[in-house]
This record gives C-alpha cells, structure tokens and sequence, in this order.
C-alpha cells in the first residue's frame, strides 16, 4: 500500500530541486545568465565596432555573437570539431590594454611577460572544452569561419570567453574579448 503523505512529501522534494536548479549553480549560487550577458555584448561589440578601425576584407557575424574580421584570406579549409588548431594569438580587451599572447615580443612589448611560460605557437582542439585540450569557446566559434593561413581578429562575447570568472588575469568578469589571431595550420 502506497503512503499517500511520504509520496505527497517526495513530489515536494522532486518540485522544489528542479525549481531551484534554474536559479542556483551547482554550489548553491546564482546560475550564470548567458543570454542576459550576450544581450549586454551584442550591443558593446556593435558600439565598438562603429569606432573600431579595421582593414579587412570582410566581416562575418556568427550567430552565436562571435565576430571575425578577416584581415587577410586563408586558402586551406576550415576546421571542424575535433580538428587541432595551430595559431599565434595576441588577446586584448576593448580598451586595448593586452591581456595575453603566445608571442613573446609582443608579451615584452605590453610588460605582460612572464619568464616561466613557454611562448610557443598555440594549440587547441576545436569544439573540446578548455580543460580537456580546447580553448575558450568563442576560438573555436571563431576559427570554424577561418581558413588555415587566414589572419584576423575574432571578438568573442564574455558568454564565449571568461564569462564572469573573476581570476582571469588581467581579464575582469564580463569582459568581451579581442583577438588578433595567426591561422598557422589545423590536423
């Protein structure tokens, strides 16, 4: 025989995790609103890019949010999941100020060098995430519209990037991202 008030009282501990879950992370606090922050983006890259001033040959708005600017033409194909990508890269935010790049003169350049690290070409597995040997998602947005031997810049929308990590450094929570990036190669 069923117990009406144990079944009655696991619905209301069924209902109320799944009602918490849309407003709590996975430790308890608030969830990430990717879409909110997206929306925000869309709009600060738009200003941006008013102002911006690119020589490119043309725009691509991905509809993720992501924008690639290519500077120069790639003639290799483009990437796919899984595919390892090999490029230079020199990360900086909206206001200019370098945050990163895998090029040494340029990290001595903007007093961001660091003696320990291996400035070596750069390496990620397309659509894998960051932890598993990919990048940051909006690289692998980004350089799925690029052909190997392109040159550009991708933008990527804090949601694609860092999203509202507060231990990036030199890179505040939110921040929408700017690369200058060096299509060497893909496997």
């Amino acid at each position: 025989m069923i117990n009406v008030s144990k079944l009655t009282c696991l619905f209301f501990i069924v209902l109320f995790g799944i009602s918490c879950d849309d407003q709590l992370g996975q430790f308890g606090g608030p969830v990430y609103d990717r879409e909110a922050n997206l929306a925000i983006d869309r709009e600060i890259i738009a200003e941006y890019l008013e102002t911006a001033p690119y020589d490119s040959l043309y725009r691509i708005h991905d509809p993720s949010g992501v924008v690639v600017i290519v500077t120069e033409e790639g003639e290799g194909s483009r990437p796919t999941a899984g595919n390892v990508v090999y490029a230079n890269y020199t990360g900086y935010l909206l206001d200019g100020s370098v945050f990163d790049s895998n090029l040494e003169d340029v990290a001595i350049e903007n007093d961001i060098y660091e003696e320990e690290r291996n400035y070596d070409i750069f390496s990620f597995f397309v659509d894998v995430p960051a932890n598993q040997g990919g990048a940051i998602q909006g690289f692998s947005l980004g350089f799925k519209r690029l052909r190997s031997g392109a040159k550009g810049t991708i933008i990527i929308p804090s949601p694609y990037g860092y999203q509202d990590n507060e231990n990036v450094l030199r890179v505040p929570a939110n921040s929408v991202l700017v690369f200058d990036v060096e299509f060497l190669g893909l496997d």
